[in-house]
């Protein structure tokens, strides 16, 4: 299992914002590393590496070493939204949760905050400290919940795109 870094995120709202920030953590922008950030910003969804190497033209390797890079140093966060790959976005100007519909994929981004009644309610009852950073928060989008022919995680009508639709903050 893939461990989410507890690191400080660094505030930043535009692309030199960022290299900025890089820089004053001591890190090279690096070719490479300014190819992977211009296609996080390009990106209005968080996106996988597979899709940050093909329109970089990157090698995977250089893309998820740089990832990782950049994850440890408060730039960009990954997330698991349901089944298949890490997804990444920027951090930017704040921490970002996710809900994740399990039949049609779409993803609904929330700031902490609004998601701050549930985490309470998961503590008062169980005694955790949750957040939906790493692992969204996964089960039916209104669409999907209130149509009349509930469908079964798996079907035939089930979408688990690798290009969730993403509603709220941009991400």
């Amino acid at each position: 299992m893939t461990i989410a870094p507890e690191v400080e995120r660094l505030p930043f709202g535009d692309f030199e914002g960022a290299v900025q920030a890089l820089r004053d953590r001591g890190m090279r922008l690096s070719a490479p590393r300014r190819l992977i950030l211009k296609a996080l910003f390009a990106a209005r969804r968080p996106v996988s590496a597979e899709e940050i190497a093909r329109s970089a033209e990157l090698e995977l390797t250089s893309v998820y070493r740089n990832l990782e890079a950049l994850e440890r140093h408060g730039l960009v966060q990954h997330v698991h939204l349901g089944h298949g790959a890490g997804l990444y976005a920027l951090v930017g100007a704040g921490e970002r949760e996710y809900l994740s519909c399990e039949r049609c994929g779409a993803v609904r981004v929330a700031t902490p905050e609004e998601l701050g009644p549930v985490k309470q309610k998961v503590t008062e009852l169980f005694g955790y400290q949750t957040r939906f950073t790493h692992f969204a928060l996964v089960g039916l989008c209104p669409e999907c919940s209130s149509s009349s022919a509930p469908q079964a995680a798996g079907s035939t009508g089930t979408n688990r795109a690798a290009s969730p639709r993403v509603a709220g903050p941009a991400g």
